[in-house]
C-alpha cells in the first residue's frame, strides 16, 4: 500500500514563512513520522503566491469567508488597504495543483490564517477577533475532496487514516 500524501502548511515545520517573518513549529510524532516516510508536501499559500516574507497581516473583509472570496462575494485585505484578493486566490490555485500533483487527500493547515484556516479565521477588522469560517486554500481544497485539519487536530488526522487502513 502507498502511504497516502499530507499537503502541509510550511510554517507548521519551523519555516519562516508567516506575515510577520516566523514559523509556528507543531511538534507531534506523528508528523515526525510522516516527514521521515516522505509523506508531506509542503507549501506557504501566499508565499507561492509571491508574497514577501515579511508582509503586511491581511483577513477576509466583513466576518466572511474562504467561500465567499471564491465565490467574488469577499474580498482579501491587508494592513494598508491594499486588495490582495487576487493573490490569495493565486495562492490558493497552487496548492490546489501541487495537492492534486501529489495525490493529497489530506492538508494540515495553519488555523486562523486568511489562507489556511480551517475552524476559524479573523474577522477583517484588524482587532484580533476570530470567527467561525475557513480561508482562501482551505476552502479551494475542500471544494475539490481534500480533507483539511488544522494544526490541533493531527490525532483526527490520525484516527482517520487508521480507519482508511483497516478498510484495506
Amino acid at each position: 500500500m502507498t502511504l497516502p500524501k499530507i499537503l502541509i502548511s510550511a510554517c507548521l515545520l519551523g519555516r519562516p514563512v508567516r506575515y510577520n517573518g516566523s514559523a509556528k513549529p507543531v511538534l507531534h510524532p506523528a508528523l515526525s513520522a510522516w516527514q521521515k516516510a516522505g509523506q508531506l508536501v509542503i507549501i506557504c499559500p501566499e508565499v507561492a503566491a509571491g508574497f514577501s516574507t515579511p508582509r503586511p497581516p491581511a483577513e477576509i473583509t466583513q466576518g466572511h469567508s474562504g467561500p465567499d472570496v471564491l465565490a467574488s462575494t469577499a474580498r482579501v485585505q491587508d494592513t494598508t488597504g491594499a486588495d490582495v484578493t487576487d493573490q490569495f486566490i493565486t495562492g490558493a490555485k497552487i496548492a490546489l495543483a501541487l495537492a492534486q500533483e501529489h495525490d493529497c487527500k489530506f492538508a494540515i493547515l495553519t488555523d486562523a490564517s486568511p489562507s489556511c484556516g480551517s475552524t476559524h479565521i479573523y474577522d477583517g477588522t484588524f482587532q484580533g477577533k476570530k470567527h467561525p469560517g475557513t480561508g482562501v486554500t482551505t476552502a479551494l481544497l475542500r471544494a475539490h475532496g481534500v480533507q483539511v485539519f488544522a494544526e490541533t487536530e493531527i490525532d483526527e488526522l490520525v484516527a482517520c487514516l487508521s480507519k482508511i487502513r483497516l478498510k484495506i
